[in-house]
């Protein structure tokens, strides 16, 4: 996860003349990350996001990754020189917090509430890659989403029971979830009492256009008729 410290072990113990590389694959080209060399130890800064982060072993010649971030996931390749040349891999894969899953009333036409008791509800999160978005109704799955781009936000409409507080919504990757309970009386209630206020308004504006109305006729007729009356 996102913010730990991951080490890669050689398995060796370093020699004086021995000589222990590490390499990451960028852009399809093996950069060099650090080295020990002679019993020196060699960090190099070129990549930019291991800039701060790296810190080699100097008696096993293990790489430890300090504040790891998801840019950090890929192929490490490390050489030892000893008596003879051994060459290893360790693929990389470091997955970002998940957030928790936010469940709010839709705001378009469809998620008014369509019957006494059925409402829609929409389940999201923001900024999440190689992830799978799911409503549950109990154990069941009532519908999912997957997603391998970075970076992107995802959301998933249903329509639930009104007043059935079993839904759940889980965003989930291949290591971690998050869960958020739908609470379907208050967010229901809350697209409910919406409605009744949007209806209220438009009242309000109807009987207030109706008033303005009324008295502009009554004026009209009012000026009509004194004018009736200085003429005669």
């Amino acid at each position: 996860m996102e913010g730990e410290s991951v080490t890669l072990q050689t398995d060796v113990n370093v020699q004086r003349d021995d000589l222990i590389l590490w390499m990451f694959n960028v852009n399809n080209a093996d950069t060099r990350i650090a080295e020990i060399h002679r019993q020196s130890i060699y960090i190099y800064n070129k990549t930019v996001i291991f800039v701060d982060r790296v810190k080699m072993d100097s008696q096993t010649g293990s790489l430890t990754i300090r504040d790891i971030r998801t840019e950090h996931s890929g192929l490490y390749k490390l050489t030892i020189i000893q008596e003879k040349t051994t060459y290893r891999t360790f693929s990389v894969a470091v997955y970002a917090h998940l957030p928790i899953p936010v469940i709010k009333s839709n705001s378009s036409v469809a998620a008014e509430r369509t019957s006494d008791s059925r409402c829609s509800v929409l389940c999201s999160v923001v900024n999440v890659s190689a992830v799978s978005l799911s409503w549950y109704k109990g154990n069941s799955v009532l519908s999912s989403i997957s997603v391998s781009d970075l970076s992107i936000s995802l959301s998933l409409l249903l329509e639930v029971e009104y007043q059935d507080n079993t839904y759940s919504c889980v965003v989930n990757n291949t290591i971690t979830n998050r869960i958020t309970h739908l609470n379907t009386s208050q967010t229901c209630q809350e697209r409910s009492e919406s409605l009744q206020n949007s209806h209220l308004v438009g009242i309000t504006v109807s009987v207030i256009l109706v008033l303005v109305v009324s008295s502009a006729v009554l004026i009209y007729f009012h000026q009509r008729k004194c004018k009736s009356e200085i003429i005669a």
